[in-house]
């Protein structure tokens, strides 16, 4: 199905209920102008802090260049998967829980209606760390080590210190800390806690932080890897939260400053979790490469930040592929497994 006039329908679905909000707006911003106004109908479904999908004021939002992209009308009720329906293909730009995790994904699948990114599995799996290197290690795919808690379980740390808490399902470094000491560890333990049901206290991985770009369906390709070097504001020495998103936070380094043998073996690394998981259009894997070369995988993200100087959009911009082009191929791979899956029989 497209639009009256030939252009593909492509509803931008943003905002969302987790923490990582106002990164989605700033995301989905970012796509909605750079889809070619010749190709594409862009329209936009805003889902706020509450979980509550809601029209734009007056119905329209109005792009930096004047254009109008229409609001999509989804109701809050029972309606909502027949609307979606009527899109040629749903681009999520959600991170995080309820978004990011599977459960959007599992709606587009119900409405029957193509989106980009990753289906509903591999959403799920790779937003949960535990799953996650799970997974990896039975595919012989190298993970830091780590130890996972549920609540009323005793604190475990085997790893000496420093050591890193994480929740093993949020994004964007929220929730995690680096503890330097037992008292510091109960306390990352804590925070932790207050972000999830389960918590990852994970090795810490000496070496420099890379980051490398994964798009395609069942022949995926890797980019160019970049180097993370963070500046951080908050006093934190490791890639935060406010080194990913204050104006100034960190360099991407491309080509990182690591041996070629390295670099090519980020890439084979790269593309061999983004098939283990079974992800498909895009993914952001990030890494820790020791001191002696070895790649140690730390995670997959499936929607990573989407703005035009992002990294994922930046190191396929240095492996030769534009931002538009970008969005370009994941429509076209959101349409190819569509029609793929329709096949067969269930």
């Amino acid at each position: 199905m497209t639009s009256r006039n030939g252009r593909v329908r492509v509803a931008v679905l943003m905002g969302g209920r987790s923490s990582e909000h106002e990164i989605s707006l700033a995301s989905a911003r970012s796509v909605l102008e750079a889809l070619d106004p010749d190709k594409y109908e862009a329209l936009t479904v805003e889902i706020d802090r509450q979980g509550q999908w809601e029209l734009g004021t007056g119905g329209q939002r109005e792009l930096p260049d004047g254009r109008a992209a229409e609001t999509l009308p989804v109701p809050t009720g029972g309606s909502v998967p027949a609307t979606l329906a009527d899109v040629d293909v749903v681009f999520p730009v959600l991170h995080g829980p309820f978004g990011e995790d599977g459960t959007v994904q599992g709606l587009l699948e119900l409405a029957g209606v193509p989106y980009v990114g990753a289906g509903v599995a591999a959403s799920a799996l790779c937003m949960d760390k535990d799953l996650f290197k799970s997974v990896m290690r039975d595919h012989d795919i190298p993970v830091a080590r780590n130890v996972t808690l549920r609540e009323g379980d005793a604190i475990e740390n085997p790893f000496g210190y420093p050591v890193f808490v994480k929740p093993a399902r949020l994004g964007s470094s929220v929730g995690i800390s680096k503890a330097f000491s037992a008292e510091e560890l109960d306390e990352a333990v804590a925070v932790a806690f207050r972000h999830d049901e389960k918590v990852l206290v994970e090795e810490f991985v000496p070496g420099i932080e890379v980051e490398c770009s994964v798009l395609g369906n069942r022949d995926p390709i890797a980019s160019l890897p970049g180097e993370i070097e963070s500046h951080g504001f908050e006093g934190a020495d490791w890639y935060d939260y406010s080194a990913k998103y204050d104006e100034g936070g960190m360099d991407l380094i491309v080509p990182p400053r690591i041996s070629q043998a390295a670099i090519a073996r980020v890439q084979e690394l790269a593309v061999r979790s983004f098939v283990a998981s079974e992800c498909e259009g895009m993914a952001r894997v990030d890494f820790f490469v020791r001191e002696s070369g070895d790649v140690v995988v730390n995670e997959l993200n499936t929607i990573p930040g989407f703005t035009a100087t992002s990294v994922y959009a930046a190191l396929f911009e240095k492996s030769g592929i534009s931002y538009s082009e970008l969005l370009d191929r994941l429509v076209q791979l959101a349409l190819e497994r569509h029609e793929r899956r329709s096949r067969l029989r269930f």
